[in-house]
């Protein structure tokens, strides 16, 4: 009987393809020593005989006469020379980086903070991961489905970056103030944790970024004032000044606070409101200091600049006649008794 030469190879067109089995169609699933197996860059081709893996081949071209037959022979009993083809199956792994997998906290991550206790912490970012070891791959996740996908396996394994960064997070001890400082220390923290619980299913994970770190909004405002008063420590004032104008807003916002009282207690028990907001958005003044004040409704003597009611005719305290104001036949101007040129135009009145 004449043996037809059959070159097994997978021209692989998917981005999201782990595991291809090669479809034997014709010759149902028999090999024989006319055949070649081709195993482009970034594959590894594995030859299953009876649910036993027989050998895994990188990238090459391989006459399986010479190359896989001997190999299979003790495990197939076979007797007849290379004439008698052999039934195999052919696994064809993806070795190349998957890349820009995101994942994210659901749920928020409880852990004991060294200065504010017990916090919520939530993160996200991305990972890449391949095929570290394919007969441990074949074994432990894929089995004998003829086609497996990333998708087949992405939650299981943002399942286990969640389940390591949470026991990092609690092993470091890393403060929330310091966490998004060392963001990339943590990384590295995580990704050697998980490193051995990939390896452990024929992964390697590649890449590992923390795109952000976040704490309850709560905790974000004690920061922040903890921060303002490392600024403000030496400047009493402005510190007092803030903290007025921040109860200020907290009770307005609050329809609880029961109005002006409420803003008091939030300023201080036992504290003048009036007093201390006064003194919280004014300059300070120097003691004893009189500041002349102009009465209401008045102008100024245009002779002896003395304050008299607006709209008299002549100064009760000089008798001057006032000076009444005019405009500029040019540009409409205000121009001010006896100016010569206008202020506004420079036309000569």
């Amino acid at each position: 009987m004449a043996l037809f030469r059959l070159n097994i190879v997978w021209d692989d067109d998917s981005r999201n393809t782990l595991v291809y089995k090669y479809p034997f169609k014709r010759q149902g699933r028999e090999v024989n020593n006319k055949s070649t197996l081709t195993v482009k860059e970034s594959q590894a081709a594995i030859f299953v005989h009876k649910g036993q893996i027989a050998d895994v081949f990188g990238p090459g071209l391989y006459e399986l006469g010479t190359q896989i037959f001997p190999i299979l022979s003790p495990l197939a009993g076979w007797k007849y020379g290379f004439e008698t083809p052999i039934t195999v199956d052919v696994y064809y792994i993806n070795t190349k980086q998957f890349t820009d997998i995101k994942w994210g906290t659901m749920n928020p991550i409880m852990m004991r903070d060294p200065e504010f206790g017990m916090i919520r912490v939530r993160g996200f970012g991305s990972f890449a991961y391949r095929v570290y070891d394919p007969s441990v791959f074949l074994r432990e996740l894929f089995g004998t489905n003829s086609s497996f996908k990333i998708e087949d396996i992405n939650g299981y394994l943002k399942s286990m970056l969640l389940s390591s960064l949470a026991d990092a997070l609690g092993e470091s001890r890393i403060s929330a103030i310091d966490l998004a400082a060392n963001t990339m220390e943590f990384n590295q923290i995580v990704k050697a944790k998980i490193q051995d619980k990939f390896r452990e299913i024929g992964l390697e994970m590649t890449n590992l970024f923390i795109e952000n770190m976040s704490v309850p909004e709560e905790v974000e405002r004690a920061i922040d004032q903890r921060s303002k008063i490392g600024v403000l420590k030496d400047d009493t004032d402005a510190l007092l000044r803030i903290n007025a104008a921040e109860a200020l807003k907290d009770a307005a916002n609050n329809p609880n606070a029961g109005g002006i009282m409420g803003v008091g207690v939030g300023v201080g028990a036992g504290m003048g409101l009036g007093g201390m907001m006064a003194g919280a958005f004014s300059p300070v003044q120097p003691l004893n200091s009189t500041v002349p004040q102009k009465p209401a409704n008045s102008q100024s003597c245009s002779a002896c600049g003395k304050a008299i009611p607006a709209g008299s005719k002549f100064c009760p305290e000089c008798g001057a006649k006032q000076a009444v104001a005019s405009f500029c036949p040019e540009c409409g101007a205000k121009v001010a008794a006896g100016a010569k040129f206008c202020s506004a135009c420079g036309h000569k009145l």
